[in-house]
């Protein structure tokens, strides 16, 4: 009887395990606040930043603001800047979220938002438009930009 109690409750934890893991919304809080960078898929996108296939206008599906760097592995800029933007996540852990697209592997949503170079960086503050900017930028510009466009009351 024993035995049999332990075993439900293992496998109920195990379930809710599960079902927190497929949930990208709960996910990617709990990793923002850890100040991990975290990976988007073009579902999760859709879940976590904006649905352009169901809207029009731009509408942030997220509570804090955020960077989005659109990369690929081949791309030596890209390579350059991602280190910087895991400094950027822990430094400002809690009050930004960084997302990473890899374009190669999400062709569909890099296409349909019209990425065409690389890196690509989308500064989303948690109200308003989004910024792009382009190009491997160096750590005192994307603090700033992270203060000047994200962090503004």
């Amino acid at each position: 009887m024993k035995a049999q109690f332990i075993l439900t409750l293992l496998s109920i934890l195990l379930l809710v395990n599960t079902i927190d893991a497929s949930n990208p919304v709960k996910t990617a809080a709990n990793d923002a606040k850890a100040g991990n960078v975290i990976h988007l898929t073009n579902e999760s996108f859709k879940k976590l930043v904006f649905n352009y296939e169901k809207n029009k206008e731009w509408k942030y599906e997220g509570e804090l603001p955020a960077i989005i760097d659109f990369y690929a592995d081949w791309c030596g800029p890209c390579r350059q800047i991602s280190p910087r933007l895991a400094e950027i996540a822990k430094e400002f852990e809690g009050k930004i979220i960084v997302y990473k697209v890899d374009t190669d592997v999400e062709k569909v949503l890099s296409q349909s938002l019209g990425i065409t170079s690389l890196p690509t960086l989308l500064f989303i503050p948690a109200k308003g438009k989004p910024q792009v900017s382009m190009g491997a930028l160096p750590k005192e510009t994307l603090v700033k930009a992270v203060n000047d466009v994200l962090l503004v009351k």
